[in-house]
């Protein structure tokens, strides 16, 4: 196998995996159409509108590159996991590639130039064939995400060379853009740093920076499974959590429940379970917080359900959110945490259960959440919270959040600062 080849299934590792070739039809098929012909008509549009359309855009970054620590971010949940280091050192600096979607915060991000990504296309025919010979069907079926993949790699070893940053630090460890740029850093001998944003899966690449600060025991436990760790691992608890903390909810009862979905849940069923709970419990309010990301229709959900409430991702970040409901109902997402860390009932239940993802974060195996099997064992257990609501419900959050009823809880901002700090004054030695 060619390096070039074993690098770019490095890239893409999470993409080939079993977990994301099972995931339900209409999710797959929004990042990879079903239709060849669908892949194709995407893949032209992204050499029209990227490869191209990148020669012609200017780049005009408000902050010196040059030297500085490199916070890089593939979302706007990366944006807001790393903004406090930006605000903590004069020297960091939030970065994203060109044309890179960061939703809200897309213009207070510097870019890395991709115009010269285009040169290196001609590498595609030999990676498609090299990948198949490895992977059969699966690299035609994916013939676009390989195709997206291209020059990342090299084109970020152009741009660490030019401007030479100090350390790169990420909230991402698997888009094919974050894992290019941890590969190009290691050839060009730049220290990386990687701040966890959200929980870990066992379906994730090895553990593969310099220097890890991790949220708690769960994460290492998973990242130890998915294979050798590398470099120095310290548990810093949750630093996005930080500011909320000291406003745990109270409320001995539960009064308001939040539901969360994303891409994994289909809308027929959201709208059924809604339906059904609005119907069995018209005392509770319910509010339906989609995904950041999610941009399908909801507007017949709206008109079918006037009293269901609606929460804007795109306005309060996921602990506002929170803060406002008494109990969650979701799917498999680490708003479940979250939830637990503000001492909001967690409640997992699938809306459209896949044999995939059953309890993928492990949070009801673990205690974090209770995990109701159907729609009437879903009501019945936000029947029972809505006569009493248990006040220490956070404490099944310590096996995620290390600093948990320790000195540095709410601190973990301020800790991960510091653990930096010590990294940067010695790179070589943490690594």
């Amino acid at each position: 196998m060619s390096a070039r080849i074993a690098r770019l299934r490095d890239i893409l590792q999470l993409r080939f995996s079993d977990l994301f070739s099972g995931l339900p039809a209409a999710v797959l098929a929004s990042i990879s159409p079903a239709s060849p012909w669908r892949r194709l008509a995407r893949v032209a549009g992204y050499a029209g509108l990227r490869l191209v359309g990148h020669l012609f855009q200017p780049i005009r970054n408000p902050d010196q590159l040059a030297g500085a620590v490199w916070l890089y971010v593939v979302s706007a949940n990366n944006y807001e996991a790393l903004k406090f280091i930006q605000e903590a050192r004069p020297d960091a600096v939030l970065v994203a590639g060109q044309g890179k979607n960061i939703g809200r915060y897309g213009a207070s991000v510097n870019r890395l130039s991709l115009r010269r990504k285009i040169l290196y296309y001609w590498q595609y025919p030999s990676a498609l064939v090299g990948l198949y010979h490895q992977l059969g069907q699966r690299a035609l079926r994916f013939f676009d995400l390989i195709f997206y993949a291209i020059g990342y790699y090299e084109v970020y070893r152009l741009a660490l060379r030019h401007h030479q940053p100090r350390a790169v630090i990420f909230a991402n460890d698997h888009n094919d853009d974050a894992r290019a740029l941890l590969l190009a850093c290691r050839a060009e001998g730049v220290p990386t740093a990687y701040v966890q944003h959200a929980s870990v899966s066992t379906n994730f690449p090895p553990l593969g920076f310099d220097l890890s600060l991790l949220e708690g025991q769960d994460a290492l436990d998973k990242y130890r499974q998915c294979g050798p760790v590398r470099g120095r691992v310290e548990l810093v608890g949750m630093p996005k959590a930080d500011a909320f903390l000291a406003q745990r909810n109270t409320a001995s009862r539960v009064r308001r429940v939040a539901v969360a979905c994303n891409l994994l849940d289909e809308l027929p069923a959201v709208a059924d379970t809604l339906a059904y709970l609005l119907r069995e419990l018209p005392d509770l309010a319910f509010t339906l917080r989609p995904h950041p990301s999610d941009r399908r229709d909801f507007t017949a959900l709206r008109q079918a359900l006037p009293a269901l409430q609606w929460s804007n991702p795109q306005q309060e970040n996921v602990f506002e959110f929170l803060q406002n409901h008494d109990a969650l109902v979701a799917a498999d997402t680490s708003t479940h945490l979250e939830a637990t860390l503000l001492n909001v009932a967690s409640l997992y239940y699938r809306f459209t259960p896949t044999p995939t993802l059953a309890d993928y974060y492990g949070y009801a195996a673990h205690g974090l959440s209770e995990w109701a099997h159907s729609p009437a064992r879903l009501a019945a257990a936000l029947r029972r919270l809505a006569q009493h609501k248990p006040l220490a419900l956070y404490r099944r959050a310590a096996y995620y959040n290390a600093t948990l009823g320790t000195p540095d809880e709410g601190h973990s901002r301020a800790l991960a600062v510091r653990r930096l700090a010590e990294w940067l004054a010695d790179p070589a030695g943490g690594a």
